[in-house]
């Protein structure tokens, strides 16, 4: 939750003029960039480095983890990815394996 520096929740309009304010000095920010953006670019990265949906549903403070996945699915690796690549992690131990026990 965003706080005022009274430790108070913060007015929406408050948010809105400071995301406003950071809309005239942050070079290359779209004039129709909003708070709700900045949240997904959080939500975004949070995934991208490899969060799980409860660590995101924390941070977004979604109040379950359904409403995370419906709405940011799609950037989590699916099923298919993910056996890709802990088949090649194995193959690539196996390998090395192989090739110390031949030395």
């Amino acid at each position: 939750m965003l706080v005022n520096e009274l430790g108070q929740p913060l007015a929406p309009w408050t948010l809105e003029r400071a995301i406003r304010s950071a809309r005239k000095k942050v070079p290359g920010l779209p004039p129709e960039f909003r708070f709700h953006d900045l949240r997904h670019y959080f939500a975004s990265m949070l995934i991208a480095k490899g969060a799980d949906v409860k660590v995101v549903q924390t941070r977004l403070r979604h109040a379950s983890a359904k409403t995370t996945l419906d709405t940011y699915s799609h950037l989590w690796p699916d099923a298919d990815d993910s056996t890709r690549t802990a088949i090649d992690e194995v193959f690539a131990e196996r390998a090395e394996a192989l090739a110390s026990a031949a030395e």
